[in-house]
């Protein structure tokens, strides 16, 4: 499916070619004709790329003509990249290089006349082979399209969260199960020790979550269960994760008293962790709903279903699940509940629904006609029916809906009770560009959670974000190709902050990009038994893997991952895979257990991201890591044992991104303030740290986090010093209110974002920012009993977030002064919940007028 990429490849680097900077870098090498003599081969295999990409389904010998090109092209970036690299390592050299530097390089073995010798024989290789597959083009008959036409068709952002009235053709099932969860007993397992467990079974996509959220929210459940949960449980059936998520969902509603104190719940053993699950939920009439199942091993739940056996007589579970063998297993009552297939009307309500402006349908008879038989082929898969009404989404075209009910697309193998043929359609009818960037989803395991700077970060470090303008910057583009994606139904649970998003993918969407993503992305698991050849992308989602017995061919890696909490890589994998990984751009050792790196990483020239972070056992990093000068990203956060940064990182003249813990009392601030493209900083848990930018200007700034620096006396922030500051996120600092407030109004900065984390109160000063302010989010402020007045003169507010504040009883009867407010989302802060409940709460007309509302006690 790789091969779908491949025209985006080639105009990418067409167009990098053709640019100005890239014309006079390769005059600077040495190789200005070799490219351009690429160039033109490069072009005439263009030319027909977009039409051999739609007849590749049905033509193998085609398929492996593009599978031809797409290895060339990759050897192809990296040569550019190479002369990317040189031109960095001579700026730094021209700006921070001894003589005996100069010197020493022109006579070692990567001096400029070597290098250019070398890169030119590289580049001739590339060509002749380019000419060798072009002369194959005319015998597949080809046409010349030489501009991919297909465009996004956007639309207003929406929030996913279910409001019931947008939900179709459930109202039965719905009543089904709450007439079930109402009576008093359900056992047909008299092992089953009081608690009734009721599956909802159902392929991928046909709205078994939707249903248990809908059952989840009415209020007559609200009424009999005084304690209600809602656990993700995923591919994962882990019982010491599944006690954390219980608890964690639990303390919303009853006392934290059965918990140590503040201890982290990841450190506490499972004798320690069932001890405070059983004391939460004894003698309580609780609700659990435990969403998308997989694990169909007996014994795994057997051991969860006697810790919770300890609730009230007339407890239920409700378990969503693909499996019928699971739903049997887990199930208690007489039967499981089935979910079917949306009716043929319900269906064209809900395709109407996304493919029309409300009330536009009428004017179109026919296209409703063509949608009748589009949706037949969806067979009333809710997902299916969505994602097709959403990719015709302002389309008026006749022929643009019989193009797309007339796909040989639909005819495609599949499993049984498969739709990717539905998704795959859509994702067809995307610009490639996003194509790629959808498919790089597939690294991350599902239920991952995606914040868009990290987003932003694989998608830069791959290559795939062009900047049409100076000014922009990669997570401006990263955002617009997320909102490109919001727009066709691919993303879910979208959460804007502001600044930023936070989203996850549908189980069946994940699904869709590890099956387009196949050649190009691998997850690596326990059952892998060898490297695809030719494979870009790795992704490690298990600890403890037999490296050594996995015999890949690592040169053209250019991505690996371990996007898995608490899985990280160890000293063998780095000596055994990254350090042969020679054009490497992406590498996550999150988690990781290496106590070094090794001198040689500075090697790796073709590196853009490096995560260290949760390493605590890491004490120094090589100085050698500033020799890589197309490092974008650096994350050193929550790294407790590193002792100092290394030396020279003013060297790293690329960097956008960076994240640090350290022992260090002072920060090479003169150094950070070199960095000229650095647009996001945190700073946390520097506990020895007292002081932050008294004198340090960083005009390109635009996100910064200070979180958890217990010394830290003052942070002094103008405008003068952060001219592009929108974005603030502190934390963790006390009553304290250390946050600078500026005597000149001039001065002050024009935040649009502020996030706010275990905090007691609210500093005073934020007040300042009251005109430009538009996002807030307070979160796990567990102390936080009222919120201040000021608050209420935001006036430019549009988005407030609030989400684990147990304690904050209210949001003050001045909230209609908030006239801008336009999204209020209240997460797990239960006594807000009771009294701003949507229809129910006895404070809920105070917020009624709130265009867009989020009130709900568990995540999702």
């Amino acid at each position: 499916m790789a091969e779908s990429f491949i025209f985006s490849i080639a105009e990418s680097l067409i167009t990098k070619l053709a640019s100005r900077a890239y014309e006079e870098a390769s005059q600077v090498v040495g190789v200005y004709d070799d490219l351009q003599d690429m160039k033109s081969s490069l072009s005439y295999v263009k030319a027909v790329l977009l039409d051999a990409e739609q007849k590749q389904e049905q033509n193998h010998e085609l398929r492996e003509w593009l599978k031809q090109i797409k290895l060339i092209f990759y050897d192809a970036e990296n040569v550019l990249d190479q002369v990317d690299c040189e031109t960095l390592r001579k700026q730094v050299i021209r700006d921070y290089g001894t003589p005996k530097d100069k010197v020493g390089r022109f006579f070692s073995s990567s001096s400029p006349l070597v290098f250019r010798y070398k890169l030119a024989l590289q580049i001739k290789d590339i060509r002749m082979r380019l000419d060798r597959v072009a002369a194959d083009r005319d015998k597949f008959g080809l046409q010349v399209i030489d501009v991919d036409r297909r465009v996004v068709h956007r639309r207003e952002m929406t929030y996913s969260h279910v409001v019931e009235s947008d939900v179709i053709g459930r109202a039965h099932d719905k009543e089904k199960i709450v007439k079930l969860l109402m009576e008093p007993s359900l056992d047909n397992n008299a092992g089953s020790k009081h608690i009734s467990v009721i599956p909802i079974v159902g392929i991928g996509g046909l709205g078994k979550t939707t249903l248990a959220k809908l059952v989840f929210n009415d209020e007559r459940i609200t009424d009999s269960f005084p304690l209600k949960m809602w656990v993700c449980v995923s591919e994962d059936f882990n019982l010491k994760q599944l006690i954390i998520k219980i608890i964690n969902a639990a303390s919303n509603f009853v006392s934290t008293g059965a918990l140590p104190g503040h201890q982290n719940l990841k450190e506490l053993e499972v004798e320690q962790l069932q001890y405070c699950l059983r004391n939460m939920l004894e003698g309580q009439k609780f609700f659990l709903v435990l969403d998308d199942v997989w694990n169909e091993d007996r014994v795994k739940w057997v051991a969860l279903q006697d810790l919770i056996s300890v609730g009230a007589q007339g407890s239920k579970v409700i378990v969503t699940t693909r499996s019928p063998s699971i739903a049997s297993m887990m199930g208690t009552v007489a039967y499981s509940h089935h979910l079917k297939s949306l009716s043929p009307e319900d269906s064209l309500r809900l395709f109407v629904r996304w493919a029309f402006k409300e009330g536009e349908e009428g004017k179109y008879p026919d296209l409703i006609r063509i949608g009748r038989e589009i949706v037949d082929k969806c067979k009333g898969v809710p997902l299916a029916v969505r994602t097709l009404g959403s990719s015709l989404f302002s389309k008026h075209e006749r022929q643009e809906w019989e193009s797309l009910r007339d796909k040989e697309i639909w005819n495609l193998p599949q499993k049984k009770d498969d739709i990717l043929p539905a998704l795959k359609l859509s994702y067809d009818e995307m610009p490639s560009h996003l194509r790629q960037c959808f498919a790089l989803l597939s690294l991350y395991p599902k239920n991952h959670y995606y914040i868009s700077f990290g987003v932003a970060s694989l998608w830069g470090a791959a290559g795939l974000l062009s900047l049409e303008s100076k000014d922009e910057t990669i997570v401006d583009v990263a955002h617009q190709y997320l909102r490109d994606l919001m727009a066709r139904s691919f993303l879910h649970d979208v959460f804007y902050c502001g600044t930023f998003y936070i989203f996850d993918i549908h189980d069946l969407v994940h699904d869709l990009a590890v099956y387009v993503a196949k050649d190009v992305c691998q997850l690596v698991n326990s059952n892998t038994q060898d490297i695809s050849e030719n494979v870009l992308h790795l992704s490690f989602v298990e600890n403890g893997l037999p490296y050594n017995s996995i015999k890949p061919s690592l040169q053209g890696v250019r991505s690996i991952l371990f996007p898995v909490d608490n899985q990280g890589a160890s000293e063998a994998f780095l000596d055994a895979w990254v350090l042969n990984c020679k054009y490497l751009r992406y590498l996550d050792l999150s988690d990781s257990t290496c106590e070094t790196l090794p001198e040689s990483i500075g090697k790796l020239k073709h590196l853009r991201y490096i995560s260290l972070q949760g390493n605590t056992r890491i004490k120094r990093l090589p100085n050698s890591i500033c020799k890589l000068q197309h490092l974008q990203v650096l994350l050193l956060d929550r790294c407790s044992n590193l002792e100092t940064l290394p030396k020279k990182i003013r060297k790293l003249i690329s960097l956008q991104r960076l994240e640090i813990t350290t022992k260090q009392s002072i920060l090479p601030e003169s150094d950070i303030a070199k960095l000229n493209c650095l647009e996001h900083l945190s700073v946390e848990n520097c506990d020895n740290l007292k002081s932050l930018f008294v004198e340090t200007r960083l005009p390109t700034l635009r996100t910064l986090q200070v979180r958890g620096c217990a010394n830290l006396k003052s942070l002094p922030l103008d405008t003068q010093n952060f001219p592009q500051l929108e974005t603030l996120g502190i934390s963790s600092v006390g009553n304290e209110d250390w946050l600078h407030r500026s005597e000149d109004t001039n001065a002050v900065l024009r935040l649009k974002t502020i996030v706010l984390f275990e905090m007691v109160t609210l500093p005073h000063s934020l007040q300042q920012y009251a005109s430009t302010l538009q996002g807030l989010m307070i979160s796990r402020c567990y102390e936080l009993e009222v919120l201040p007045e000021w608050l209420w003169n935001l006036s430019s507010l549009k988005f407030l977030y609030i989400s684990r504040c147990p304690k904050l009883k209210s949001l003050s009867s001045d909230i209609h002064r908030l006239t801008s407010l336009q999204v209020l989302r209240i997460i797990n802060c239960h006594e807000l919940y009771r009294k701003y409940e949507p229809q129910v709460g006895e404070c809920w007309p105070m917020i009624s007028h709130i265009k867009h509302t989020d009130i709900r006690n568990t995540w999702e």
